[in-house]
């Protein structure tokens, strides 16, 4: 009796194991089936929530990486930067390659110098684009100039003089000044395009222009010691940064600006050197640094590497303020040593 109990008891033991089991693998199979079905919904809610953050940065694109390194001041986190020329590159001449096109057709925002700096190619490549939002006259298309009082302004356009520009010499960003008025007019025409960023991009922009009128205090007093000194260019793009500090930019290797330099200009350039006892001599990044050398070596001059746009030499790549830091500190330095 004993033995039929305990094998029934078994039997009973084990059916309701068998049943808990199988309903704990219904149970399971239910959930993953419920996961199955819910984690491709989970999946796209977070991908169009990572969509719409994406694309709620303004998409930005600027012709020259000054502007860029200052729009980037002022943007922030909220924008999206493509920066169009290189820092190395002669911005009146950028080869208008076609993935510019594909990148003005996304954009929501064109900065462009407006001062005719970029005459050569960016009115091709805006033919090119079906982008409504970056024709001129619209909110997106941002000219750097506006509010700039430009310098050498041509009563009028003679080829013989050289590449002169209607709206005036287009290397104002060399003048900080200039540089702080560029920023606010950023973060106005930000704030227009994206009105509830509107107060993230004023703090930008108190942020960015402390921090250079603080520097710019700084960079007056280094070169206070050779206010007045004679420095040679080889382009005449650094007629802003010396009245902005006090030197005296007025000799340049090239006869015109855009023409290159003759043996019998180069041997002029030499003599008033002389006369003048210049003894530094500044050379972009894109221009032949072979031409300053030898009007150095018949001159004992210092030739100094210097860019306009931040990455256009090594130290520079930390944006506007390290590129004038550079400028200045490295200027000052030459201007010291050669008396």
């Amino acid at each position: 009796m004993d033995t039929k109990m305990n094998t029934r008891f078994q039997k009973l033991f084990f059916q309701r194991r068998d049943a808990e089991a199988a309903e704990k693998r219904r149970v399971s199979f239910s959930s993953l089936r419920a996961s199955a079905v819910f984690a491709p919904l989970r999946f796209i809610g977070c991908a169009l929530l990572i969509s719409a953050t994406a694309h709620a940065k303004l998409n930005v694109v600027v012709t020259t990486p000054d502007l860029a390194a200052i729009a980037k001041e002022v943007g922030g986190e909220l924008v999206d930067i493509t920066t169009l020329a290189r820092p190395t590159e002669d911005p009146h001449f950028i080869d208008p390659r076609p993935s510019f096109i594909v990148k003005l057709n996304k954009a929501d925002v064109l900065i462009e110098g407006g001062a005719e700096l970029e005459i050569g190619w960016l009115p091709k490549l805006i033919e090119g684009t079906r982008n409504p939002k970056i024709q001129s006259g619209q909110p997106g298309r941002i000219l750097a100039n506006e509010g700039i009082a430009m310098k050498e302004v041509p009563t009028a356009l003679d080829r013989a003089k050289g590449d002169l520009h209607a709206a005036g010499n287009p290397h104002f960003m060399m003048d900080p000044a200039n540089a702080r008025l560029v920023a606010q007019h950023l973060a106005d025409a930000f704030g227009k395009l994206d009105a509830k960023s509107a107060g993230i991009f004023s703090a930008n922009l108190k942020k960015f222009t402390d921090a250079l009128d603080v520097k710019s205090a700084e960079w007056k007093k280094t070169l206070a010691p050779f206010k007045g000194r004679e420095v040679v260019a080889y382009h005449n793009s650094w007629l802003y940064f010396a009245e902005r500090f006090g030197l005296k930019i007025e000799l340049f290797l090239e006869p015109k600006p855009g023409i290159p330099p003759s043996p019998a200009h180069l041997a002029e350039v030499i003599g008033k050197m002389k006369e003048m006892n210049a003894r530094v001599v500044i050379v972009d990044p894109y221009l032949n640094r072979k031409i300053a050398e030898t009007v150095a070596r018949g001159t004992g001059a210092a030739v100094v590497d210097v860019a306009q746009f931040p990455g256009g030499v090594k130290g520079t790549e930390g944006g506007y303020i390290a590129l004038m830091d550079y400028l200045v500190n490295t200027l000052a330095k030459a201007l010291g040593e050669k008396k």
